[in-house]
C-alpha cells in the first residue's frame, strides 16, 4: 500500500490533469457522435459523413509539421489553455446554429476544421506536458492509464449520448459538452504547474532551422521513421473503415442507431480489457513485434466478421477482437516515442510524425466514402442470388459489407510488408 500511496503522490499532478481532460473528452466525443448520427440522417451518404473527419484532419496534416516547432517554444500551459477555449467556443456555435433551426453540414465541415486546427497546436504541448510530469518509470503504466480513459469514453458516448438525445435533445449533449469543458480548464488552470524547460539556444533558433531540424532527426532515425510511415499506412486502412462503419450500422439489414451504440460500447469494453492489461503488464522483451502482432490480429479479425456478419452478436463479437489488442499496442507505441525522441526536441518532432502518421486518414475518409457511395452500393445493388449476395446479403449497406470485406485484406497486407522490415526491428537494440 505504501508503494501505491507513493507513486500517487508522485504522479498527483498528471492524475489531475489526466481526469480532467478525460472527462472533457468524454462530452467532446459524444457531441461527435451526435453529430455523425444528425449528417448521416440529414443525408444518408457515407461521403457527407466522412467529409466531417476529413475537415478536423486536414488542418492537423497540414499544419503540424510547424505546430510543434511553436510548442516546443511556448508555454505549454497557456497552449493548451488558448487551444481549448477556442474548441469550446466553436461548440458553442453549434448550439446557438441549433437553436436558431439554421445548421447545416457545411457549419459542422468549418467548425471542425478549426478545433482540428487547435488540436494540430495542442497536441504536442500535451504529449511534452506528460513527458515532463512524470518519471520514466511510469511511462508503461500511463500509456495504459491513457488508453483506459479513451476506452471508457467509447463505453460511454453512445450510451450517453444516446440517451441525452432521446430525452432531452442534441441540446443536451452539447450543454454536457461545455460543462466538462469548464472543469477541465479550471483544473488545469488553477492546479496544474507544468514546468517549463527554457532553451535559449531555441530561443535564438530561427523558426526554419527549428521545423528542419526536427524533420532531419526523424530522417536519421530510420527505425522510428518506417515506423510512422507503417502507422501511416494502418490509419489508411483504419480511416476507409470508420468511413464506412456509420453506412452499414445505421442502413443495413439489421442495423440501427441503437444496434450501432451497442457495437461501439462493446468496442469501448474491449479496450477497456486491453488497457487494464497494458497498465498491469510488465514491460514486454520486444516491443516492436507487441506492435506488429497486435495490429495484424486486429485487421485479420474485425473487418472479416463485420463484413459477414448479419446481426448486433456478430458485429460485437467484430468490434470486440478488433479493439481488445490495440490499447497494448499504443502503449508499446508511446513507449518507444518517449524513450527515443529528446526531450527538448518532442514537441516538433512529434507534429512531424503526426504530418506523416496521419497525412493518410483525410485520403482514407475519403476515399472509404467515396467507395462505399459510388462503387461498392451501386455494385451489390446490380447482383441476384450470386456468392456477393449470399456473403454480403441484399440491400443498402450490403456494399459498405463488401468494403469491409476488401479491407480487411489490405490491413493484412500491410501489416506482414511492415513487420520484416529491419529498420523497425532495429528500433529495439537502439533503446
Amino acid at each position: 500500500m505504501k508503494k501505491i500511496f507513493n507513486s500517487i503522490a508522485e504522479m498527483g499532478s498528471y492524475l489531475a490533469l489526466w481526469s480532467s481532460q478525460s472527462f472533457s473528452a468524454l462530452g467532446s466525443s459524444m457531441t461527435a457522435y451526435a453529430l455523425v448520427i444528425w449528417s448521416y440522417k440529414q443525408e444518408g451518404s457515407a461521403l457527407v459523413t466522412a467529409l466531417l473527419m476529413i475537415c478536423s484532419y486536414a488542418p492537423y496534416v497540414l499544419f503540424s509539421i510547424f505546430a510543434g516547432t511553436l510548442s516546443d517554444k511556448w508555454n505549454k500551459k497557456a497552449v493548451m489553455l488558448i487551444c481549448d477555449s477556442i474548441a469550446a467556443l466553436s461548440t458553442v456555435a453549434i448550439m446557438i446554429l441549433l437553436e436558431t433551426e439554421k445548421l447545416e453540414i457545411w457549419h459542422i465541415y468549418i467548425i471542425n476544421a478549426v478545433c482540428g486546427l487547435m488540436n494540430t497546436v495542442q497536441q504536442p504541448a500535451s504529449e511534452v506536458t506528460v513527458t515532463r510530469l512524470l518519471p520514466k518509470k511510469y511511462y508503461q503504466k500511463v500509456g495504459g492509464l491513457r488508453y483506459l480513459s479513451n476506452s471508457l469514453n467509447t463505453i460511454f458516448t453512445p450510451i450517453i449520448a444516446t440517451a441525452f438525445m432521446g430525452i432531452f435533445g442534441m441540446r443536451a449533449v452539447i450543454l454536457f459538452d461545455l460543462a466538462t469543458f469548464s472543469t477541465a480548464f479550471i483544473v488545469l488552470l488553477i492546479f496544474i504547474k507544468i514546468p517549463e524547460v527554457h532553451d535559449e539556444n531555441s530561443d535564438s533558433e530561427k523558426y526554419t532551422e527549428s521545423v528542419k531540424k526536427g524533420i532531419n532527426w526523424l530522417v536519421r532515425n530510420k527505425g522510428i521513421f518506417y515506423l510512422i510511415l507503417f502507422l501511416s499506412s494502418i490509419n489508411l486502412v483504419a480511416s476507409m473503415y470508420d468511413a464506412a462503419f456509420p453506412a452499414m450500422m445505421l442502413s443495413r439489414s439489421g442495423g440501427s442507431e441503437k444496434n450501432m451504440g451497442t457495437v461501439n460500447t462493446v468496442i469501448g469494453i474491449a479496450s477497456l480489457i486491453g488497457s487494464i492489461f497494458a497498465s498491469l503488464s510488465k514491460a514486454p522483451k520486444n516491443r516492436v513485434k507487441v506492435i506488429c502482432n497486435c495490429l495484424l490480429f486486429s485487421m485479420s479479425t474485425e473487418n472479416i466478421l463485420l463484413s459477414l456478419g448479419r446481426n448486433v452478436w456478430i458485429w460485437s463479437v467484430a468490434g470486440f477482437l478488433g479493439w481488445i489488442a490495440i490499447p497494448v499496442m499504443n502503449t508499446n507505441l508511446d513507449v518507444i516515442m518517449r524513450l527515443n525522441i529528446p526531450e527538448d526536441m518532442q514537441g516538433r518532432i512529434y507534429s512531424v510524425r503526426n504530418s506523416f502518421q496521419f497525412c493518410t486518414i483525410p485520403i482514407g475518409f475519403l476515399l472509404g466514402g467515396f467507395a462505399v457511395d459510388r462503387i461498392c452500393e451501386p455494385i451489390m445493388a446490380n447482383q441476384k442470388d450470386n456468392l456477393l449476395t449470399a456473403l454480403f446479403g441484399t440491400g443498402k449497406g450490403s456494399g459498405a459489407a463488401l468494403f469491409f470485406f476488401i479491407i480487411a485484406f489490405a490491413g493484412i497486407a500491410v501489416c506482414l510488408y511492415f513487420r520484416n522490415n529491419k529498420h523497425i526491428k532495429g528500433i529495439e537494440g537502439s533503446q
